[in-house]
């Protein structure tokens, strides 16, 4: 399984809020730190709940919103989602998880989210060649 680093989950508000002002909006690095947004909490980021923290212009609230995802390495929402698939792609079910607290979020990594939630069907076994052969149908 690929290895991915979330080392934005260790960062404090105060992290955020620089990371915030580094993609050019200083003006909200407040709304940041006065609402506790750690890196836990990025996930929650979106223009759904960026007015809830006092961040209203809408094309800043895009933009945040993309450069979030991007970090995060997360999907966007797609709203014509096909409702056999989970709501929302691997990462983001897995930084949600992490999003809460407690002794079970902060020991849990990515390799056992996926396998706890069933969504990895298999890993793959090794066989050897002659082993395989007997797999393969091939028709006379």
């Amino acid at each position: 399984m690929t290895e991915f680093k979330f080392e934005h989950l260790d960062w404090d508000p105060e992290k955020v809020a620089e990371w915030i002002s580094q993609l050019g909006f200083p003006q909200y690095k407040e709304c940041f730190t006065a609402n506790f947004i750690n890196g836990r909490k990025l996930i929650h980021v979106n223009c759904s709940n960026l007015p809830q923290i006092g961040i209203t212009d809408f094309e800043d609230m895009k933009v945040i919103s993309r450069h979030t995802r991007e970090l995060l390495g997360i999907e966007e929402p797609l709203f014509k989602r096909s409702i056999t698939l989970p709501y929302r792609d691997t990462i983001g079910l897995f930084l949600e998880q992490k999003g809460r607290t407690g002794i079970k979020s902060d020991s849990l990594t990515f390799p056992e989210f996926v396998k706890a939630a069933g969504l990895q069907d298999y890993a793959p076994q090794i066989t050897a060649p002659e082993e395989n052969e007997a797999l393969h149908c091939t028709e006379p």
